[in-house]
């Protein structure tokens, strides 16, 4: 078990050895061992340990947020991306066990595989210490990430958050205003988001539809219901 003492003390949980050691191990592993199970299982029940504890922990901090915004924001928290990211913070990687071929290619450090065993992980702890255990973990680990910006950006479409929350809060006509400059082989934008007749915020990019992304973004820090609570 001292292989796995590091890693459990990153996770804050107890589990025996076989408990940790299946949600360790991946197919591949399993196929070059006869004999050996796989944690396929334990990630499809870890899947919806996260959702579940995701989706409640949503709905709780973000009473302003309509059905479609707090969908978009569940699926760029629990992304495979995202999981993965938590999974290299607690250097999970390393304690995976893989076939000879994943190994060779770098299959440690897979977006996919970790976010696998993350889940994986997820559903052990459900198993070995119950719902509240493994939703404490999932919130400790995951949640930190809805703030996020750099871990689950990519994933929202903040045009259409903020355009959904100016309806709803019949906050006026949305418009953007856009400049360009310099040379057509480099041009770069300017967009700044005007809700109503006010000013919002601005964003740079290479394209138009780069800048207008950046500028819902930073007006979303700004109208943010969380934030102004």
């Amino acid at each position: 078990m001292s292989a796995y003492q590091d890693l459990l003390k990153r996770l804050g949980v107890h589990l025996d050895t076989e408990a940790l050691r299946l949600a360790l191990t991946h197919r591949s592993y399993a196929y070059e061992h006869p004999g050996a199970a796989h944690n396929e299982r334990l990630e499809f029940l870890g899947d919806s340990v996260l959702g579940l504890s995701i989706t409640a922990h949503l709905y709780e901090e973000f009473p302003e947020l309509s059905e479609g915004q707090l969908a978009k924001l569940r699926a760029a928290v629990v992304s495979s991306k995202a999981l993965a990211r938590v999974a290299r913070s607690i250097e999970l990687g390393q304690h995976i066990l893989l076939g000879e071929g994943e190994i060779k290619t770098n299959g440690r450090d897979k977006t996919s595989i970790l976010a696998d065993t993350m889940e994986a992980i997820f559903g052990a702890v459900y198993l070995s210490c119950g719902l509240e255990t493994a939703r404490e973990l999932v919130l400790r680990l995951v949640a930190p990430l809805i703030h996020d910006k750099d871990a689950i950006g990519a994933g929202m479409d903040w045009k259409t958050i903020v355009q959904e929350h100016a309806a709803a809060h019949k906050m006026g006509e949305i418009r953007y205003s856009v400049e360009g400059v310099g040379p057509d082989h480099a041009r770069s934008f300017t967009a700044t988001l005007i809700i109503g007749g006010v000013t919002y915020g601005s964003g740079t990019g290479p394209s138009k539809k780069d800048a207008e992304r950046r500028a819902a973004e930073v007006t979303w820090d700004q109208i943010d219901p969380k934030r102004a609570r």
